[in-house]
């Protein structure tokens, strides 16, 4: 049986067209090494096919066969060593293709496939072996006089449907969404109860990882970020390799990827389980503008909307505890904000950690797009106090926080994903004492 987002891609293709939707390739680490191999995401969610150096040729209308797969063909020798291959056989039984073809074939076998339609789907730029031979074909096709030799006229970008249609979840990727922030929720969870002064951010990330395949995810859906003191303040800070102070704070961004979802998680809080008066201050100002911000993602809303609510919170927040100076609706003019907030609120979220999807509607360049039940956005405002940053009140120098939780957007209003991480002070500074002294007893 089609794989039902197939079938949609099937139905908003233009009439008359073939798409040709390339896996991705394994991709070298080192040598002859291989990084752990990832699907495309676009390739990932048409045919649910898990294997590399394939190909999937779609023409809706052939009624025969409107779904062919080139795949890797079974190879004992190869498969000893790598893994067993579900080949040809495998393609047509366990992903629903009319027809499949070992992937040397392709070269010969796409002209046939595709000449005599008007448009041709395919994405140019993302795979090269890919590019050379559609070019090389319609190169030499230019210049034949063959009946039926004309390619297609027209070539479109699928991501152009494929996109679109990945931006509204349905119940079952919903479902793989909140597993994936659930598995995630914990490990955020154990990390407040693990962490403690001198030990390294490394530590803490080798924990969450670990229980990350433990439950059952492929692994990091990114590279997870620990930084301790400082390092919170860099906002891809990805060494980890730092030390966790008594008195620092700890901002973890991470989560797991689970059957191809992706969670995305923040949270800080202090490696002595205590907030300080001046770490107070500025978690208290992200977490209101976090909880507000998460309050408007909601139908009829959008980024835009989110954003300004944030530049306005933060700003009026730091002017308040004397991080900022002046008015704030003159600091927002002058953008004077983003000297410690200079990011976005969020972003989607889905097969991809920032996941496919056009922000803007209408002209797509002026209007914010409103957001639709079925989104999944994160919310994920900060404070970021360099180090060495002489213009602020000591107190606050070095203290960088960001608090990050995954919302699906429904009919009705949202659903926090990622809601079984503590992120009010009290909280977490109840969860941390408890589990320190469930360590201590031990």
């Amino acid at each position: 049986m089609i794989r039902s987002q197939l079938k949609e891609f099937m139905k908003r293709m233009e009439p008359d067209s073939v798409a040709i939707i390339p896996a991705a390739h394994e991709v070298t680490r080192s040598y002859d090494s291989h990084y752990r191999f990832r699907q495309d995401s676009d390739f990932l969610y048409l045919t649910g096919f898990p294997e590399p150096d394939a190909v999937a040729v779609i023409a809706p209308s052939n009624t025969k066969n409107p779904f062919t797969l080139f795949v890797r063909p079974s190879d004992p020798l190869m498969e000893t060593w790598n893994g067993k291959r579900y080949g040809v056989a495998g393609a047509l039984k366990q992903f629903g293709a009319t027809r499949a073809l070992p992937i040397e074939s392709f070269a010969k076998e796409f002209p046939k496939l595709v000449g005599g339609h008007e448009k041709l789907y395919y994405r140019f730029g993302r795979y090269d072996h890919y590019d050379k031979q559609i070019l090389e074909y319609y190169g030499r096709q230019r210049f034949s006089r063959q009946p039926g030799a004309y390619p297609p006229a027209i070539i479109i970008d699928p991501s152009l449907i494929t996109h679109e249609m990945r931006l509204i979840k349905d119940d079952a990727e919903a479902a793989l969404m909140q597993k994936a922030a659930d598995i995630s929720a914990a490990a955020h969870v154990k990390a407040m109860k693990m962490a403690k002064p001198n030990m390294g951010e490394h530590e803490i990330e080798a924990m969450m990882e670990s229980y990350f395949r433990q439950k059952g995810a492929v692994g990091p859906a990114y590279t997870s970020i620990v930084g301790a003191g400082a390092n919170a303040t860099i906002l891809h800070y990805i060494e980890n390799n730092g030390t966790l102070g008594d008195g620092e704070l700890l901002l973890i961004d991470a989560g797991a990827e689970y059957d191809g979802y992706a969670a995305d998680i923040t949270r800080t809080f202090p490696v002595n389980g205590k907030y300080s008066p001046a770490q107070r201050d500025v978690y208290d100002i992200v977490l209101e503008t976090q909880k507000a911000c998460c309050e408007i993602t909601r139908v009829g809303s959008s980024n835009v909307k989110r954003q300004q609510l944030a530049i306005e919170m933060l700003t009026e927040g730091m002017v308040k505890i004397g991080l900022l100076k002046g008015k704030p609706k003159d600091l927002i003019r002058k953008k004077t904000y983003l000297k410690y907030y200079m990011h976005g609120l969020g972003h989607y979220l889905g097969l991809d950690v920032h996941d496919a999807g056009r922000y803007f509607s209408d002209n797509y360049v002026k209007n914010s797009r409103p957001f639709e039940a079925g989104m999944v956005l994160t919310v994920e405002p900060g404070i970021y106090v360099p180090a060495d940053d002489k213009t602020a009140p000591p107190k606050y120098r070095g203290i960088g926080i960001r608090v990050e939780d995954d919302v699906l957007i429904t009919k009705d209003g949202n659903i926090n994903l990622t809601s079984k991480v503590p992120k009010e002070r009290e909280e977490i500074e109840d969860l941390m004492s408890k589990g320190k002294a469930k360590a201590a007893a031990k």
